[in-house]
């Protein structure tokens, strides 16, 4: 706690106290960190990813569903997931630090950021192009490992910018190694 003592505007830190508490299964814990942050008025920079197409950039923010083909990506995002399932892919919900069943850990999975605007993309640009994507965080692991499935199934070159590195996905593969 001596960090949001030193520093108690500082979001990430309430994030990472926070998320150290879920791992472990002491949700009364992480619940009390995120009530402090709103309660001092810290806010947690949301998950935002962003796709230019026809020269408009496309924005879209975990959790949300404002954008005008919001019920279309969800739809083909579903989709997406059972053909990846078929393929291998298993939902990694470690990521998700919210105490729900796996169920809804795998829904809220679904509505990162980054995949919202993969799946923009794939559907509003010919087969075969390209697909760029900037974040403003570090992709998760569940997201890194989905987008190297869809870059496969969809047959994409999938070129997504974190917060870190441009990880530039082809086959099924990243390059970066999977070292991110």
């Amino acid at each position: 706690m001596n960090l949001l003592e030193l520093e108690p505007d500082v979001a990430s830190h309430y994030v990472l106290l926070s998320n150290i508490y879920s791992s472990a299964g002491l949700w009364d814990k992480a619940m009390d960190v995120r009530r402090k942050m709103k309660e001092r008025g810290v806010r947690k920079e949301p998950g935002c990813s962003w796709i230019e197409f026809a020269d408009e950039v496309h924005k879209f923010i975990a959790g949300e569903s404002s954008h005008t083909q919001s019920q279309e990506l969800h739809r083909f995002l579903e989709t997406l997931s059972d053909r990846m399932r078929k393929e291998g892919y298993v939902p990694d919900t470690s990521c998700v630090l919210h105490n729900v069943n796996e169920e809804e850990k795998e829904a809220l999975l679904c509505g990162h950021s980054e995949k919202l605007a993969i799946a923009f993309g794939i559907l509003n640009t010919p087969p075969g192009m390209t697909i760029r994507v900037a974040k403003n965080l570090r992709v998760c692991n569940d997201c890194h490992t989905a987008t190297k499935f869809i870059s496969k199934i969809e047959e994409r070159e999938i070129i997504l910018r974190d917060v870190r590195r441009f990880h530039h996905f082809r086959d099924g593969k990243c390059s970066c190694g999977d070292y991110w």
